[in-house]
């Protein structure tokens, strides 16, 4: 995995940060083919350190962001909820983006996920441009649990409408479609 480090709030990464974190997101390598890119943002505040890890692939984005009074403890949960979310999701990304030339090919299917399972904000306002691509709901919502969101705004594959799948609070999924 191609690592890039970065610090911000005024955070320093020390050779022993990166080295660490470098460490630990080795153990996700096992789920993929290919060398992937990821970039690990820590930040520093008064009361706690923050976390941020974002794996970008041709398909689609993984990401965790963790708060935790250590930046050790906060690397590691970040990993473990990487891992979560790509055991919890490889099978659905297979199956739904399997018609998207490539997508088979991203995910290492010597790994056992059973096995696996066993084994173990504020002003100011950030914008964001996004590229909508066309997707069932189904593949939207695989896309909205790899990134660990509530929501996600896509482009329906059917109506070319543009929509915003959200969790609802009972923990269901609904879609607003604009005109």
């Amino acid at each position: 995995m191609i690592l890039e480090v970065r610090g911000k709030n005024g955070f320093k990464v020390t050779d022993a940060i990166e080295n660490y974190a470098d460490e630990k997101l080795s153990k996700l390598e096992r789920y993929f083919k290919e060398e992937l890119d990821a970039v690990v943002v820590c930040k520093t505040y008064n009361d706690h350190h923050k976390v941020e890890v974002t794996i970008p692939t041709k398909y689609f984005t993984m990401r965790a962001e963790v708060a935790e009074e250590d930046m050790y403890a906060a690397i590691d949960l970040a990993i473990d909820k990487l891992e979560s979310q790509i055991r919890k999701n490889k099978t659905k990304v297979n199956r739904s983006l399997r018609k998207r030339e490539g997508v088979a090919d991203l995910f290492n299917e010597d790994i056992d996920i059973e096995a696996l399972e066993r084994e173990l904000v504020g002003p100011p306002v950030k914008k964001k441009t996004i590229e909508l691509e066309p997707m069932s709901s189904e593949e939207a919502i695989t896309a909205m649990e790899m990134l660990g969101h509530d929501f996600y705004i896509y482009r329906d594959a059917d109506t070319q409408k543009v929509n915003v799948l959200y969790l609802r609070n009972d923990g269901d999924y609904a879609v607003i479609e604009a005109d």
